[in-house]
């Protein structure tokens, strides 16, 4: 560990600290997490072996790069390639008035050089023309990069299960990343059996919360849905304080599932005949400023019945992208246009 100088803690995690590190001998800015041994009695924890394992499989330019794993006494460090800030961080430092109202057309390739967004940089706010048009694209690079890394997770068999915007990793240039891996799950067919103590509450979905122990690649649809809304208005859509007020909360907003609406609903464990029936809520009053084809893919995102979920894969092929005028690849780091 000698070759890494630390800069400064950057987090906390369930099983170590994060930290700002820099190698002396090539100046690449890294991220150290530090695993704790001497607190287990079993060696190293088994998130930790299930998120080395995982992304050494998972290599794919939206998911963090897991650069090496060094064993240093009784500590265990991953080195991660280093993004500037969270999603969370951002969107708490971004003013209400950046909010998204339209979506605007990105210049056609030609108009704007577009180069792949380095490992890490000063986290430092972009400087934009236009704080409305720089939101639009800002929202719709951002889920169009998280759709990318979750289909290339549930193409490789593997479900992500912790999806928040404090696990989305940002730069500077637009460039977005799935981080930790702790929870996730490589997976099977046939569904196989897992527990439903997972995924942070306000973007757990539905089926977790009424105890079903079959679910697959649509809980992280699920939680999608709920930072693309998020995104949108810079308030958590379902920010529940318990499982029974994130299910009413969910509720309240998209109307109490039926048989009709999700076949199978009430033969789930929790599914109780007295829930209160709420009728839905028009889109409009939830995501005002998500223009149609916007609210279009949303209300996929957030259908009740898993099996009518719309894939990852499906939604980037869902036409609130085709607004824009580029490939996927130079879609990715659109902002750079805008940060010069």
């Amino acid at each position: 560990m000698d070759v890494f100088q630390k800069v400064e803690k950057i987090g906390e995690g369930t099983y170590g600290v994060v930290y700002k590190a820099k190698n002396k001998e090539t100046g690449q800015l890294v991220a150290l997490k530090k695993i704790r041994l001497d607190l287990e009695t079993e060696g190293v924890p088994s998130t930790a072996i299930r998120e080395i394992s995982l992304l050494k499989e998972l290599k794919h330019p939206n998911i963090v790069r897991l650069l090496d794993v060094v064993h240093s006494e009784k500590k265990l460090y991953l080195v991660f390639e280093f993004l500037s800030q969270d999603l969370k961080k951002y969107m708490d430092s971004t003013p209400a008035s950046e909010l998204p109202t339209h979506l605007v057309k990105v210049p056609r390739e030609g108009q704007g050089r577009a180069a792949s967004a380095p490992l890490g940089g000063p986290a430092r706010r972009p400087r934009v023309r236009s704080a409305g048009a720089f939101s639009c694209l800002l929202l719709q690079s951002y889920l169009f990069q998280l759709l990318q890394g979750v289909n290339f997770c549930h193409s490789h068999r593997v479900i992500h299960r912790d999806l928040k915007p404090q696990n989305l990793l940002i730069n500077e240039l637009g460039a977005i990343k799935l981080a930790d891996f702790g929870l996730a799950r490589a997976f099977g067919v046939p569904l196989r059996t897992y527990t439903h103590e997972v995924v942070t509450l306000w973007y757990r979905a539905p089926e977790i919360l009424l105890g079903s122990k079959f679910y697959s690649t649509a809980v992280d649809v699920w939680s999608i849905g709920c930072i693309f809304a998020e995104m949108v208005t810079r308030r958590a859509l379902f920010p529940g304080d318990s499982e029974i007020d994130q299910l009413f909360r969910i509720f309240r907003t998209l109307g109490t599932p039926t048989e009709a609406t999700w076949p199978g609903v009430t033969q789930l464990p929790d599914y109780k005949g007295s829930f209160p029936k709420w009728t839905r809520k028009r889109l409009e009053e939830i995501v005002p400023n998500l223009q149609p084809e916007g609210q279009d893919l949303l209300m996929q995102l957030l259908q009740y019945d898993p099996s009518r979920r719309i894939s990852a894969k499906a939604a980037l092929a869902h036409p609130y992208f085709s607004s824009t005028e580029t490939s996927p690849a130079p879609r990715q780091c659109v902002l750079e246009r805008f940060c010069r």
